[in-house]
């Protein structure tokens, strides 16, 4: 059985748990680097650089492939979920906008206290967002009809 016809036999349900659990894990690993970096206030070390970065990029892709993929076929499908779409694409702006003062933050070298204030402001909202997206979705994503590629929709994760 082929990649594309395993990913058919799961739910879109099941596929966008099991990315929001690759974020925790990367915002995790993130977080780990950062507190093994050391106490001492000092530029950002390489690989703090690398894992902030990933994961930057990681949960601009899956908030992006949902934008543009996932909720249209969901509000087209069933269009009264537009106005919880509505508030989850919000949540996605408010996300880009607290991942770009973390990779600004990283680009000049602040301090591990100040990356860590970042880290935990994107940590509570983005786990906010995955419930609230979860609870809204998890149903109409049981059966939603969508053919596209897992990745497209729902990031490089």
């Amino acid at each position: 059985m082929g990649e594309g016809e395993k990913a058919r036999l799961l739910t879109w349900s099941h596929e966008l748990r099991a990315v929001h659990e690759r974020l925790r894990e990367a915002l995790g690993v993130t977080r780990t680097a950062l507190a093994h970096g050391g106490d001492a206030a000092g530029p950002a070390t390489r690989e703090l650089l690398l894992h902030c970065h990933g994961f930057c990029a990681a949960l601009t892709g899956h908030h992006e492939g949902e934008d543009r993929e996932l909720f249209p076929s969901i509000a087209q499908q069933h269009p009264h979920l537009r106005e919880a779409l509505h508030h989850l694409q919000q949540d996605h702006s408010m996300i880009a906008h607290l991942l770009a003062g973390l990779q600004a933050a990283v680009e000049r070298s602040a301090t591990p206290v100040e990356l860590d204030r970042h880290l935990e402001g994107v940590a509570a909202i983005m786990e906010s967002h995955f419930r609230y997206e979860e609870r809204q979705l998890a149903a109409v994503l049981e059966t939603l009809s969508l053919d596209a590629d897992v990745h497209d929709v729902l990031g490089p994760l």
